[in-house]
């Protein structure tokens, strides 16, 4: 086997690279003076404020599904009745989350299927500008949030934000309806919450009244009143009259 010096390998190298270099392209070297492509024109200047604007809309989308639909009042509501259940972990969280997440889309269907038909429609069809797209895009939600927000919250806000007092519902400002709508939706969730516990609690005061009748104080009630809940639970379709009166209470 030939053994190759370090000067044969040198040479080698040189005669394969000048033979190359005959045909070869010149490399573009990447431009570091500090520009961006496309801005030199106000037209790539608003192609790139539109694409960082989008971005930033899909990065908030979590949070704008949260805030201005009825994922809070749901969520809430099915982690009372797992605590008021004495559960713990069952349901999981991934299994709640994903059952208020589908009752979110059920019950706000009607109200993105407006959008779509108003603003995204007509947007695609280049028959209206941006602007008025998402003017008419936001109307729905805001109808839908106002609907459901109590006027106590909404003139605590629009308090706390020195505003006069509108003449209608269109002189609101979104901004001021929604943490209006998530304190109303709250409070909502938590009177649903006190009445799912009232019977729960009356079950575990009777397992505890009967068991310190018959002198066994070192058991947990607890662990006796759980399958007397669960029973309860299945006997009187809970599942059901849950999640039917949450979808009606946003008729």
């Amino acid at each position: 086997m030939k053994r190759w010096s370090g000067p044969a390998i040198y040479a080698l190298l040189l005669t394969i690279l000048t033979s190359a270099g005959a045909t070869a392209e010149p490399i573009a070297m990447p431009d570091i003076g500090g520009t961006v492509a496309g801005l030199a024109t106000p037209g790539g200047i608003s192609s790139v404020i539109q694409i960082l604007f989008m971005m930033t809309v899909l990065s908030l989308a979590p949070g704008i599904l949260i805030m201005t639909t009825s994922f809070t009042r749901i969520v809430v509501v099915l982690s009372f009745l797992r605590n008021a259940m004495g559960t713990q972990q069952a349901p999981s969280n991934q299994i709640v989350i994903g059952l208020a997440l589908f009752l979110t889309f059920f019950i706000m269907s009607p109200v993105w299927q407006q959008i779509n038909v108003q603003a995204v429609q007509p947007y695609k069809s280049k028959k209206i500008s941006q602007e008025e797209a998402f003017r008419r895009g936001v109307n729905p939600i805001r109808k839908f949030m106002l609907s459901q927000t109590r006027e106590k919250d909404l003139a605590l806000f629009m308090s706390l934000s020195k505003l006069p007092r509108p003449k209608s519902p269109a002189d609101i400002p979104t901004l001021t309806i929604i943490p209006a709508f998530m304190v109303s939706e709250l409070r909502t969730a938590f009177q649903i919450g006190f009445l799912l516990y009232i019977p729960f609690i009356v079950v575990d005061m009777v397992v505890a009244s009967v068991l310190m009748s018959m002198g066994m104080m070192m058991l947990p009630p607890v662990m006796i009143s759980l399958p007397f809940k669960i029973l309860l639970f299945v006997l009187v379709d809970g599942w059901g009259l849950v999640l039917g009166s949450l979808v009606k209470s946003f008729a």
